[in-house]
């Protein structure tokens, strides 16, 4: 039986990283300011893994993000899954050559399908995450791209069931109605389109304290659950949520913080 896993997702925008609700960006700073207030060095013995998306709306510039991943991701030594704006082999290239040991791919799963199978071809199905964002719209769950800006008219079952061909590794996702409010996973979602799932699912999107985590992991089909949130699960709050969630049993990993 797979392990679960803890994912921590960072959003950067135009050189910033920000909380998000409901997709709406706020910042919070800059790679200097993360480097001082959030040491992932020193709190990644409590995840398994790390996902930085970048969210700049007009220019993604893919070498200046993945240049901040490439400092960001320094001496931190678990699985980093990194997207946002990747168009072709080449921006794929850039992250992994720059720290990446995934990459995440949204847009172009709606857009470019055929890129999608030179990336899960050239680099293994194990190193591409789908990401899918979606809505309530008219007591509908509507998929939405191009950072939540873009409604593809697709309803989220119909959307996954297209996926399929595409050979990714991993899904992850997202509810925008969630995202941010601290209320907790669309767990309902999950129950209803996921029991029969093949590739693992990472669900994310309003989780707020370790109770959510729990929540969410406990469901049989999860694989693992993220948090964006900054001020909730950082500092002790990471460590505090893995231990409590180990205590019930949960099938994680149990990580020795070395630098204690």
């Amino acid at each position: 039986m797979l392990r679960k896993r803890i994912i921590f997702t960072l959003i950067y925008e135009n050189g910033f990283f920000h909380q998000s609700r409901n997709f709406r960006l706020q910042r919070v700073g800059n790679i200097r300011w993360l480097e001082r207030n959030y040491k992932f060095q020193s709190v990644a013995f409590s995840l398994d893994e790390l996902i930085v998306l970048n969210a700049s709306k007009e220019d993604k510039d893919m070498q200046k993000f993945a240049q901040t991943l490439k400092r960001l991701v320094d001496n931190v030594f678990i699985p980093i899954a990194a997207g946002g704006g990747i168009r072709s082999l080449e921006d794929a290239k850039t992250l992994f050559d720059n720290g990446a040991d995934k990459i995440v791919l949204n847009s172009a799963l709606f857009q470019d399908r055929e890129l999608v199978k030179a990336l899960t071809t050239k680099y293994g199905s194990q190193s591409v995450v789908a990401s899918v964002d979606y809505k309530i719209v008219e007591n509908k769950r509507m998929v939405f791209i191009e950072d939540g800006t873009l409604d593809t008219g697709k309803e989220l079952q119909v959307y996954l069931k297209d996926l399929e061909g595409l050979n990714v590794g991993e899904l992850y996702l997202n509810s925008i109605d969630q995202d941010g409010t601290g209320f907790g996973y669309d767990t309902n979602v999950v129950e209803e389109l996921f029991t029969s799932l093949k590739a693992p699912l990472i669900i994310a999107g309003g989780a707020g304290n370790e109770k959510h985590l729990l929540e969410g992991l406990k469901i049989e089909s999860v694989s693992a659950v993220a948090t964006a949130n900054l001020f909730n699960f950082m500092g002790d709050g990471l460590p505090n949520a893995r231990k409590k969630i180990l205590a019930e049993d949960i099938n994680l990993a149990s990580f020795v913080n070395k630098s204690l």
